[in-house]
């Protein structure tokens, strides 16, 4: 059975999408070489394959260690079971650089226009109005009654 037809996709539906792998493709070779149509659909379809068989036995390694999420190590390991342990070294640095680029972007996203942080409170006040703004858009231009203040009532 294919791994495919375990979790009821087509072969169509798992894909890579094919500007994206000819682009790879392109600048993995030199300049001068092409590579056909049919080439190309078969590296696609050998990448699609391999993803599954690394999804595949890194679930079984996450299951034999009674995990319900699959790690990075289940990723490496599955990798050294499978006989790819010549790349786990390369692997694992892709894997590093990802996590400083990701770090990197988040740092960019949490600062403003303007370059400040926004505090706790600064961001709720925030999302407190785009709720609002929403609301107003949703009923049709006309603002939403405002909820009585909890702290108020108790007051009168």
């Amino acid at each position: 059975m294919e791994p495919m037809d375990i979790i009821g996709k087509s072969k169509e539906d798992a894909s890579l999408p094919k500007a994206t792998m000819t682009k790879i493709i392109k600048e993995m070779l030199p300049p001068d070489v092409r590579v056909a149509r049919d080439a190309q659909d078969l590296l696609i379809e050998c990448c699609v394959e391999f993803i599954n068989l690394i999804s595949s036995e890194s679930n079984e390694v996450c299951s034999r260690e009674e995990k319900r999420t699959i790690a990075p190590e289940h990723v490496l390991k599955a990798l050294q079971v499978l006989g790819f342990s010549e790349y786990i070294e390369e692997v694992y640095s892709a894997y590093e650089q990802h996590k400083l680029e990701t770090m990197h972007d988040l740092a960019k996203s949490v600062k403003w226009g303007n370059g400040a942080e926004m505090t706790e409170e600064e961001a709720l006040a925030e999302q407190q109005r785009m709720f609002a703004e929403a609301r107003a858009r949703m009923n049709g231009g006309a603002t939403a009654p405002k909820q009585p203040d909890p702290e108020q009532s108790l007051e009168s």
